[in-house]
C-alpha cells in the first residue's frame, strides 16, 4: 500500500471525495469533507471535519453531520452569519451555519444547521428542508453574501441539465428563486459542486469579475466561466460553446473555496480522485485526498481574462532547499542530480530555454520499468504528465494516461513549478496559467529526477529543489 501524504490532507481512515464548508471563523480554516464513517469505500455519505490555523497543519475533529434517516448529507458550503439574520446565534456570538444536500432515494433537497460553537457541535433547522423543488438531481449549495443587493446567495446545480440556480434570502431560511445559468461549456456529464465569487484582474485597478466554477461529472472535469454577477442573475464573457477548463489532470475535482479568509485572498482546494477508481485506489486505510491549497487571480492573456492558479505562500515554511543551479546543460544537470539524496516530499521549480528542441523536460520517481513524465511538446505547445509507467495502474484500466494542456511559449521559456508526494504530482506552469495534477503510485525506491530533451537542444535557466519538511 502506498505511504500517507506528507503534506496533502487526508482522512484518518476510511473514504473521502469532496471538501465541503470552507469557512474561516475565530482564527480558524474550517474543512469538511464527503466521507464514509464506515468503511473504505463510497456510502453513508456525513460530513468529516478538520480545523487548521496556517491550511497545512490540521487537527481531525470527530464528524460533524451524520447521515440519518436514509438521508445522506451530500455535498454544501458554510458561512458565518454574522449579522445574526438567521436568529441562531446572537450579536456577540453569531452562528456557523453550513448549507448541505440531502440526498435520498426519491430527492436531492437543501438544507441548513447551525453551530454556536465554533463548529463543534451542530443543530438542524427544524423547518429544513429550506428549497425543495421535488428534483432528484438538485445539489451542491454554494452560499455567500452578496453586499450590493443585501442578501445571501445560493448557487445550486440541476444536474442532468446542465444549468446551475441561484436563489436569494435575507435570513438563510427562507429563499426565493433568482435565475438559471446554463447549458454552457462542457456538458458531457452531469453538472456537480457550484463555487462563485468575484476577483480582480490583475495589473487593471478597479476591475472586477465574477468566476462560476462546475464541475462535469464523468466528463470534462472542472470548468470555468468568467463574466458578471449583479445578485440576481450570471453573464458569461465568453461564447457558450467556449470550453474553459480548471486543471487538466485527471485529479482535480469538486474545488471548493474558503469564505471569510482572513487576508482577501481567494483560495481552493480540490478532491485529488476521479470516480472511475475513487474506490479502488491502492491506500489504506484511508482512500482520497486533496490538493495542496491554491490561491486564485484573474490574468489578461490574448485570448482574454484566464483563471490563474498558484501555491498559497504558507507552503514555504515546509521547504528545505537541497540543490540550487543555474544556466546548466541537460548533461551537466543530470549528473549532479544523479548525486543528490531524494524523497518523496518534494517541490521543484526550473525554467527552461529550448533552441531546436521538439520535446523536454523532467522523468520522475524513475525505477525499474517505471517513470513519471513532465514534459512539454514544442510542435504542439502542450504541457504534459505521463502516468502510463508510473508505478501501481493495476487496480484500474482507466488509470495510465497522458494528461495534457495548452501552452504558449514566451520568448523560448518555460517555468514549471512541481509539488511531488506519496501519491500525487502537481505541476503549475508559467506562473500557474496551465495546471495538470495526477495521482501517481510509484513502487520504486529510486526517487531521481532527471531532464531528458528529444530532437534538439535545451537549456537550463535555473533548477531549485526543496526538500518538504516539517518545521512545527
Amino acid at each position: 500500500m502506498t505511504d500517507r501524504p506528507y503534506y496533502h490532507f487526508t482522512p484518518p481512515q476510511n473514504f473521502m471525495n469532496d471538501p465541503n464548508g470552507l469557512v474561516f471563523f475565530d482564527g480558524e480554516y474550517h474543512l469538511f469533507y464527503q466521507h464514509n464513517p464506515f468503511g473504505e469505500v463510497w456510502g453513508h455519505m456525513s460530513w468529516g471535519h478538520a480545523v487548521s490555523r496556517d491550511l497545512l497543519h490540521w487537527e481531525h475533529l470527530p464528524v460533524a453531520l451524520h447521515e440519518e434517516n436514509g438521508v445522506m448529507i451530500f455535498s454544501g458550503s458554510a458561512v458565518v452569519d454574522w449579522q445574526n439574520s438567521s436568529g441562531f446565534g446572537t450579536q456577540g456570538n453569531p452562528p456557523l451555519v453550513a448549507i448541505y444536500t440531502g440526498h435520498s432515494e426519491t430527492e436531492q433537497n437543501q438544507n441548513i444547521t447551525y453551530s454556536t460553537d465554533r463548529g463543534r457541535t451542530w443543530t438542524p433547522y427544524a423547518g429544513n428542508p429550506v428549497i425543495s423543488i421535488g428534483a432528484r438531481d438538485f445539489r451542491d449549495p454554494k452560499v455567500f453574501w452578496h453586499e450590493p443587493t443585501k442578501r445571501w446567495i445560493m448557487v445550486t446545480v440541476l444536474s442532468d441539465l446542465h444549468r446551475v440556480r441561484f436563489d436569494g434570502s435575507t435570513d438563510l431560511k427562507h429563499w426565493s428563486h433568482l435565475s438559471d445559468f446554463g447549458p454552457a461549456g462542457a456538458t458531457d456529464g452531469q453538472w456537480e459542486c457550484p463555487d462563485l465569487f468575484a476577483l480582480p484582474v490583475e495589473g487593471e485597478t478597479g476591475l472586477t469579475r465574477w468566476v462560476l466554477k462546475v464541475d462535469v461529472l464523468r466528463g470534462t472535469g472542472a470548468q470555468y466561466f468568467v463574466g458578471d454577477f449583479d445578485g440576481t442573475q450570471f453573464t458569461n464573457d465568453a461564447a457558450a460553446d467556449e470550453i474553459r477548463r480548471v486543471d487538466y489532470g485527471n485529479d482535480f475535482y469538486a474545488a471548493q473555496s474558503w469564505s471569510d479568509e482572513p487576508k482577501g485572498r481567494r483560495i481552493w482546494i480540490a478532491w485529488m480522485n476521479n470516480w472511475p477508481y475513487a474506490n479502488d485506489i491502492p491506500t489504506s486505510p484511508w482512500r482520497g485526498l486533496f490538493s495542496i491549497p491554491r490561491q486564485l487571480r484573474l490574468r489578461r492573456f490574448p485570448g482574454g481574462l484566464r483563471l490563474v492558479q498558484q501555491p498559497i505562500e504558507e507552503l514555504q515554511q515546509f521547504t528545505k532547499s537541497i540543490y540550487y543551479a543555474e544556466n546548466i546543460d541537460i548533461t551537466g544537470a543530470n549528473v549532479r542530480l544523479a548525486a543528490l539524496k531524494m524523497d518523496m516530499a518534494q517541490e521543484v521549480k526550473v525554467q527552461f530555454t529550448w533552441g531546436t528542441a521538439t520535446e523536454f523536460g523532467l522523468k520522475l520517481c524513475t525505477g525499474d520499468a517505471e517513470e513519471t513524465i513532465v514534459g512539454y511538446d514544442v510542435r504542439l505547445q502542450e504541457l504534459f504528465v505521463d502516468r502510463q509507467r508510473a508505478g501501481d495502474s493495476a487496480f484500474s484500466d482507466q488509470f495510465a494516461g497522458v494528461h495534457r494542456a495548452p501552452l504558449v511559449s514566451e520568448g523560448g521559456k518555460i517555468s514549471l513549478h512541481i509539488f511531488l508526494d506519496s501519491c500525487s504530482i502537481e505541476v503549475f506552469a508559467d506562473g500557474g496559467s496551465a495546471v495538470i495534477s495526477d495521482l501517481i503510485f510509484p513502487q520504486s525506491q529510486n526517487l531521481s529526477l532527471e531532464f531528458y530533451v528529444h530532437g534538439g537542444d535545451v537549456r537550463v535557466d535555473s533548477l531549485d529543489i526543496w526538500r518538504l519538511v516539517d518545521k512545527s
